[in-house]
C-alpha cells in the first residue's frame, strides 16, 4: 500500500531566525486533499562526551518555552551546509569547553515527527581534552560530570525528563553493552 502524502502548494506561515512554520496542501494516498501545518527547523546534534574518568558531560541549562531548567548532553543546531561531524565538535567545544579525539556516530532520531522536521544526529565523543569554553552569546549553562549509572537512575527519577537526552544515554548504554556501534 502506498501511504505517500504528495505536496501541492506549500505557504510560510512564519519565518524566524531559527524556526520556519509551514502550512501545506497535500494530496492523499486516496486521493483527496488535506491541509498540514508543520515547523521546519535545520537539525540538530546530540552529544554522549565521555570522559577518561567514565563519567559523562552533562548541562544544566534554563530553557524558556517551558520555562524550567533541565539536565541534558551537550547539542546543537546545524549551521546551512555544515557536515554534521563539524557541527558536534563545534558544539562541545562552545558549551563545554572539550574537544574530542574519537568520534563515532550513534544514530539519527526524529524526535516531533507529528509536527516538525527537525532530525537529531546522536555522536560518542571519547578522548576529550578540556580547551576552555566559548559559549554563545546569550548562552548560559554550568558544565558537571555524571556517571552512567547516576545518569539512568536520574531518568527513572525524572530528574533527566529532555528525550534528547533520554534517548542518547539509552543509545549509549546499548552501545557500551556491545549492541550497537
Amino acid at each position: 500500500m502506498n501511504l505517500t502524502e504528495t505536496q501541492i502548494d506549500s505557504t510560510l506561515s512564519y519565518d524566524g531566525n531559527f524556526l520556519k512554520v509551514r502550512k501545506d496542501q497535500a494530496r492523499m494516498p486516496d486521493g483527496s486533499v488535506s491541509s498540514r501545518e508543520y515547523i521546519t527547523h535545520p537539525g540538530a546534534v546530540a552529544i554522549l562526551a565521555m570522559l577518561d574518568n567514565g563519567k559523562l558531560l552533562m548541562e544544566r541549562q534554563y530553557r524558556y518555552a517551558p520555562q524550567r531548567e533541565f539536565i541534558e548532553i551537550p547539542a546543537g543546531k546545524i549551521d546551512p551546509g555544515e557536515d554534521i561531524l563539524v557541527t558536534a565538535q563545534r558544539e562541545l567545544l562552545e558549551e563545554t569547553g572539550y574537544v574530542a579525539s574519537e568520534w563515532i556516530h550513534l544514530t539519527t532520531a526524529w524526535p516531533c515527527i507529528g509536527y516538525a522536521d527537525e532530525r537529531l544526529e546522536y555522536f560518542l565523543a571519547r578522548g576529550l581534552t578540556h580547551r576552555g569554553s566559548q559559549l554563545d552569546d546569550g548562552e548560559f549553562l554550568e558544565v558537571f560530570e555524571l556517571n552512567m549509572g547516576d545518569a539512568l537512575e536520574w531518568v527513572r527519577l525524572g530528574k533527566i525528563n529532555d528525550s534528547k537526552t533520554i534517548v542518547g544515554l539509552f543509545w549509549l548504554e546499548k552501545t557500551l553493552k556491545g549492541w550497537a556501534a
